[in-house]
């Protein structure tokens, strides 16, 4: 198929899918071949989508939950996290790490919601409609998830992420 509109799309949205596929995989490997499973499921259905940007996101979404339930048991007990940035890193790269080594050990569910909810900054009407649950379930996930980070990444913690972090009162 050699649709310009989908090749237009691709190129416009490479780099943002791409980056929404490295923080729901944690792998820049598993990025990209999230992004070009998902990009040749949509290019089948191109004439009939309406909002390409929510229906690539929802594949990717599905996608990874399928790899998931398919090896997730095997590559939790078999990866390993990378190594630390040396001496001569700067601050934020150190926090982004420690939050993507955080984020890495929430369950598939919960850091599919931070995901969307957070980096892409998407609403809570479209994460659920991306994951194909309630709004209720993404609020659950999403307060559940940011507690869990919290604990993990223990505090005081900078801003980061829009005070992604920050407790609410």
């Amino acid at each position: 198929m050699d649709d310009p509109e989908f090749r237009e799309f691709v190129e416009v949205r490479y780099a943002d899918l791409l980056r929404t596929a490295y923080l729901l995989t944690g792998s820049r490997d598993a990025a990209q071949d999230l992004v070009h499973e998902a990009l040749l499921k949509v290019m089948r259905h191109w004439r009939r989508v309406d909002e390409p940007m929510a229906y690539v996101r929802r594949v990717m979404v599905n996608e990874r939950t399928s790899r998931w339930r398919r090896v997730g048991l095997r590559e939790l007990l078999t990866s390993t996290l990378p190594e630390r940035a040396g001496p001569d890193s700067t601050e934020p790269v150190v926090v982004r790490d420690e939050l993507l080594t955080a984020l890495d050990r929430l369950p598939v569910r919960m850091r599919t919601v931070l995901v969307l909810r957070y980096w892409e900054d998407l609403p809570e009407v479209e994460v659920a409609a991306a994951m194909g649950c309630s709004v209720g379930t993404v609020k659950s996930q999403a307060a559940r998830g940011l507690a869990r980070l919290r604990d993990v990444l223990g505090g005081p913690w900078p801003r980061v992420a829009g005070g992604l972090l920050e407790e609410r009162a």
